[in-house]
């Protein structure tokens, strides 16, 4: 779904003073009907990424870390069976599964006396059950489930979403019969940077010629693809040449701006496509279905 800028920046303007946790979406989904859940779910989960950039050094200070860790304590005594590490981690406008991260490194270091391992405090959060407190061990539970931005559980379900993009966009090309070669074999050929398919005989997309496509799962703001653009995408095109960037999500329209100097963007895969023949014809349209 592409976007303007002004209905991007209402959607950001929603969620300046939402909180990550899954209710959230509830509000937007509300507020904007006509927006896919995906594409509002990936706008306000970089914007709360950004905000939390901005705070985080505040929430991580030692006198900030104490008092959370024994307002956790107080009230987890007095109140048993209220999620408190959630309600705590939404007063502050923390995270909860940060919020939850920053609770178990403190208890961590009463329990042994010091730093606490990163790799002990990683596998507790991934696995709650590890924490030897069981009240701790529920709160953090409750922190993962509800918390649709940060956290073992949505770096779960980003991975997932990711890998079922590149599923769906190796099938559409198989489907037209494109010869291509995707990321693993790229790897395995040498190279070290590579997008995620180099198409063998490249096509020509709205008139544009594409050697390559790199698929996103996300929704693209002007933060996020500036940063691609910077990191990845000239770089494919100084060793590929021009190709075509999917985001799945969306993204605002105004950032298709790259396409004369070889940079295309969509938001899904595209829906006519003209392929190069080794008979005597020299091209010829497929329209397909995206």
């Amino acid at each position: 779904m592409k976007l303007s800028r002004a209905e991007y920046k209402e959607i950001v303007k929603c969620t300046e003073h939402l909180r990550p946790t899954r209710q959230c979406m509830t509000i937007l989904r509300q507020r904007f009907p006509n927006h896919s859940q995906s594409t509002l779910l990936s706008i306000f989960s970089l914007e709360y990424q950004k905000r939390t950039k901005r705070t985080m050094s505040r929430h991580q200070a030692p006198d900030s870390i104490e008092s959370y860790y024994q307002r956790y304590l107080n009230e987890a005594k007095a109140r048993p069976s209220v999620p408190v590490l959630l309600e705590l981690a939404n007063e502050v406008d923390l995270s909860p599964a940060l919020m939850a991260r920053v609770i178990v490194d403190r208890f961590l270091q009463d329990q042994e006396g010091g730093v606490s391992s990163k790799q002990v405090l990683n596998n507790m959060l991934r696995e709650p059950s590890l924490i030897p407190d069981q009240a701790l061990a529920n709160h953090v539970y409750q922190c993962t489930i509800n918390d649709c931005c940060y956290g073992p559980l949505v770096d779960c379900i980003k991975h997932a979403i990711g890998q079922e993009a590149e599923v769906l966009l190796r099938d559409k090309l198989k489907e037209r019969n494109l010869s291509f070669l995707d990321e693993n074999q790229l790897r395995t050929k040498g190279y070290d940077k590579t997008p995620d398919i180099i198409l063998e005989v490249p096509i020509a997309v709205e008139g544009h010629i594409v050697h390559w496509i790199e698929s996103k799962a996300s929704f693209g703001d002007d933060h996020s693809h500036r940063t691609y653009l910077n990191e990845q995408f000239w770089s494919y095109w100084n060793r590929f040449g021009p190709g075509l960037v999917i985001y799945w999500h969306g993204f605002i329209g105004e950032l298709d701006s790259q396409r004369d100097r070889g940079i295309l963007l969509k938001d899904c895969f595209p829906s006519d496509i003209v392929t190069l023949c080794h008979g005597t014809s020299p091209a010829t349209t497929d329209s397909l279905t995206g």
